[in-house]
């Protein structure tokens, strides 16, 4: 074993009272290098490794391209690794309930005018809640991810942002129940990924120099509207461009064709960039404004997800408002339910997450989310 997959097993011990052999770690294997180098590693260390993986649609019909995750070839490669590793692997087919949890939900948000984030859905239901009973059924002692966030034991699990910010995944878990947290574990949370692929490479996994998953599993190409106009086509009928004012400025061709704070595809003459500002889908009217239009600071939360005490988020906050975007100071008022930002921010989308963290001794950690439902000047 090289000295760097000793660094990363000594500072990811799973926490257990009895020995490696006896406990059973199910590993959540996409096919991808990141949960097979976790596969890899506590098999080195010894646990009792099982790897799963989940079929969640009809890859013939789909088809797989380029730069997705959770395709025919990764189950291929998940399957090829275990066998490397010599570890169980199977199969869960759960094509259904991502096509119902995830992939209808996807559909459904553009319809309501607005911007989906089909990952935490799929990490909330599939991945988690579902997997979840699996491994409980398989009487795993713990389910381990490739997912880069860092999990620190305190009475009970807290969740923070690993020690590459870079490859940050704690926006797309918010959703994560604290059972869920107390459960998991997510070994790769003090690595950097060359580190993860350097160890991929040390211990000869085939997967090693495989490309990271970009696009959204089940959208060819990256184009979400063939999907959305297959199973919503009424969400592309044509309906009027306004602007903040109400005054009709031209036509578009579907709303899902638009996102808050987009610019491109407007398709009118201005001296002045215009900006998507607001969707109604009741009106099937798209508003447009500038830019100065577009900033919001206050924002209303539904469907809180509490990874603390929920009298503890009130206050002081940082929020993170997109997966790509920035910390952003703000004031939470009423556990959660609004968000009052220090300086504003554009592109505040409704679909989208709002993220709560706040810096402690052990760095900065995630006190839970909510969806973004609608916002304020």
């Amino acid at each position: 074993m090289s000295l760097a997959i000793t660094d990363i097993t000594e500072k990811n011990i799973l926490g257990f009272d009895k020995d490696k052999s006896k406990t059973k770690v199910v590993v959540a294997m996409s096919g991808g290098v990141d949960s097979s180098v976790v596969a890899a590693l506590l098999k080195k260390e010894g646990y009792n490794v099982i790897g799963i993986t989940l079929q969640l649609f009809d890859y013939g019909k789909i088809g797989k391209t380029k730069g997705t995750c959770c395709a025919g070839k990764d189950i291929y490669d998940a399957k090829k690794v275990c066998d490397q590793l010599e570890i169980k692997h199977e199969v869960f087919n759960y094509e259904s309930i991502f096509k119902e949890e995830v992939i209808e939900k996807f559909a459904d948000s553009y319809i309501k005018g607005e911007t989906p984030i089909p990952c935490v859905d799929c990490n909330q239901t599939v991945k988690f809640r579902d997997l979840f009973k699996s491994a409980k059924n398989l009487d795993a002692d713990a389910l381990a991810t490739g997912h880069y966030v860092k999990r620190i034991f305190n009475h009970s699990a807290m969740m923070y942002r690993p020690e590459d910010l870079s490859r940050d995944q704690s926006y797309f878990l918010f959703n994560t129940t604290q059972e869920q947290l107390d459960y998991l574990r997510f070994p790769l949370a003090s690595l950097p990924k060359t580190k993860t692929r350097d160890i991929a490479r040390d211990l000869k996994l085939q997967v090693a120099n495989k490309p990271d998953s970009q696009d959204i599993c089940f959208v060819p190409n990256g184009n979400y509207k063939t999907i959305v106009e297959k199973l919503r086509p009424e969400s592309f009928v044509e309906g009027e461009i306004v602007d903040t004012k109400g005054r009709v400025l031209g036509k578009h061709n579907g709303i899902a064709n638009f996102t808050i704070g987009q610019r491109k595809g407007i398709k009118l003459s201005s001296t002045d960039p215009f900006f998507v500002i607001k969707i109604d889908p009741k009106k099937n009217q798209v508003i447009i404004g500038s830019r100065e239009e577009l900033l919001v600071k206050t924002i209303h939360l539904k469907d809180i997800n509490y990874l603390c005490n929920k009298k503890q988020l009130n206050g002081d906050f940082f929020v993170k408002v997109r997966s790509t975007g920035n910390l952003l100071e703000c004031d939470v008022h009423e556990h959660g339910n609004t968000v009052t930002l220090s300086s504003g921010e554009t592109g505040v989308s409704p679909g989208q997450a709002c993220v709560f963290y706040k810096k402690d001794e052990f760095g900065m950690r995630v006190y839970g989310g909510g969806w973004i439902d609608r916002t304020e000047k």
